[in-house]
């Protein structure tokens, strides 16, 4: 089965991918006109605004349950493995694909919220749902709603699961089994909720325990100052195989900087896009601009944080990618890069035993069960688009079910069978969200031009498809035809009791 898999993430991670996923970042940063930079101030300032309704949730509930998703094993063990195979420069080759994806998760986030619907009581939309609405295509979006099903509920929890269960079995000596019991425990409880529980529960989550593990990196960093400009020059001359030690490696550090980029950050992979649709906005660029800065938190901020820690303390090591997997740098002996942070942690505070192993095992629990959480809401969300009454019931039971198992499963199996069918479900999910999103990218340049254009006249940005010449955006029409009556009712009301 292994070598099967391995198979098809060849196809689908060849240079095409690698290479084309840089391609159209960079395109739509230069048609978005280097949004990531120009509306820095405003994504900030947005995710702190927006108020939740009954069908929808606040801004900054949308950015972490996006942030729940992507902040996970991608940001420890992905930046881990990223060093492993691809060297140091794999660090700035994901610095590079998080800066140029930033205007990637801008254009899926706003075509999220453009064609969202209002389905039994909750919004719902994402890629499933713009892409049919766009081109007009249903079999189109079917087919990446199955991708998308298959993948957040079968083939990527179990990576998030095995990091967890690695990391408390090598902290502290629990059996995987166990561990895997009490995830599934939990995961139930909450997933059984629905939208909201799933929102409340990653907006105390995930701002606590990034906080706490970025303060960790920088505690790591400050003991260690001295060594900041030989770190950062050690990144940057891997990056273009200027370095001795790194020479000739200058694909695999870009082929898996990109790839465990994307797995962090999902910036093209769509799922963020399905958390972006929930938000209550007035306008679809102010959830495009939220989750833009999503990828930012997560890679920038997070996987730098890692990646500091390990090249700091020294504790990776890196295969040349040849089929002997013959290492040519060798700092820790008999380790995989899956201890590599735990080991980072402990050599920085060696007074206090273990604590490294136990911190980090303790983060990726947090991180990997919240985005398994994200991963439910994700193909709850497509199971609602492909189904509805009671089949769409039956069917999210099932799926439960599913992720549940898979989730278990996960947790025992051997972990470098989880990566390899975690990579295959992404792989999928990229190549039809990102097609599509070429086709259908136009809507979301024109909202951004009509956002700035009401920004510039100092208003509230309050987005009206008809007027822009967006079809098929129904909620947004529906809502604004009541918004007018509305607000004619009140003139009416008002005119009236002056007459009297």
């Amino acid at each position: 089965m292994e070598s099967i898999v391995n198979w098809l993430n060849n196809l689908l991670w060849g240079p095409v991918m690698i290479y084309g996923i840089l391609a159209v970042g960079l395109l739509f940063t230069i048609l978005t006109r280097f949004v990531q930079i120009r509306r820095i101030k405003d994504m900030f300032v947005l995710m702190f605004t927006g108020e939740k309704s009954e069908a929808g949730v606040s801004s900054f509930q949308a950015l972490t349950m996006a942030l729940s998703g992507r902040v996970g094993t991608g940001n420890i063990i992905g930046t881990a493995s990223a060093i492993a195979f691809g060297g140091p420069g794999a660090v700035f080759w994901m610095w590079v694909t998080a800066f140029v994806g930033a205007s990637t998760a801008y254009v899926e986030s706003t075509l999220a919220q453009i064609y969202k619907e209002k389905k039994n009581g909750v919004y719902r939309g994402g890629p499933a749902y713009y892409i049919e609405k766009g081109t007009g295509q249903r079999w189109f979006g079917v087919v990446f709603a199955i991708s998308a099903i298959l993948a957040v509920a079968i083939l990527m929890p179990g990576v998030q699961s095995n990091a967890i269960s690695n990391a408390v079995n090598n902290a502290f000596g629990i059996e995987p089994w166990i561990t895997g019991l009490i995830v599934v425990a939990i995961l139930g409880f909450i997933i059984i909720g629905g939208v909201k529980r799933i929102a409340n529960a990653a907006q105390i989550i995930v701002p606590f325990m990034a906080i706490a593990y970025v303060l960790l990196a920088f505690i790591v960093i400050f003991m260690n100052i001295t060594a900041v400009p030989a770190v950062f020059s050690l990144i940057f001359s891997s990056a273009f195989t200027l370095d001795a030690t790194f020479g000739g490696m200058i694909g695999a550090a870009i082929a898996w900087g990109v790839k465990r980029a994307i797995y962090s950050n999902e910036a093209g992979q769509g799922t963020g896009a399905h958390a972006a649709a929930a938000a209550e906005v007035s306008h679809p660029v102010k959830q495009g601009l939220v989750q833009t800065a999503s990828i930012y938190i997560d890679t920038l901020v997070v996987c730098t944080a890692t990646a500091l820690m390990i090249l700091f303390m020294g504790t990776y090591n890196v295969n040349n990618g040849s089929a002997d997997g013959e290492l040519i740098v060798e700092n820790v002996a008999g380790q995989t890069y899956t201890e590599f942070t735990q080991l980072a942690v402990n050599e920085a505070f060696t007074a206090f035993n273990n604590f490294g192993s136990g911190f980090v095992a303790i983060a990726l629990f947090f991180f990997a069960f919240t985005t398994i959480m994200a991963y439910y809401y994700i193909a709850e969300t497509n199971v609602a688009y492909l189904f509805t009454g009671s089949t769409e019931k039956i069917v999210t039971r099932l799926l439960q079910v599913v992720l549940i198992v898979s989730t278990f499963y996960g947790a025992i199996r051997e972990s470098n069978l989880a990566w390899s069918l975690g990579d295959l479900g992404l792989g999928l999910m990229v190549w039809i969200n990102v097609i599509a999103i070429l086709i259908l990218m136009k809507p979301a340049l024109v909202a951004l031009k009509d956002y700035e254009a009401q920004r510039k006249e100092g208003k509230d940005p309050v987005f009206d498809p008809v007027k822009l010449g967006i079809k098929n955006a129904e909620f947004w029409e529906t809502r604004n035809k009541e918004n007018g009556k509305g607000n004619a009712d009140a003139q009416k009301s008002k005119e009236k009791s002056i007459a009297r």
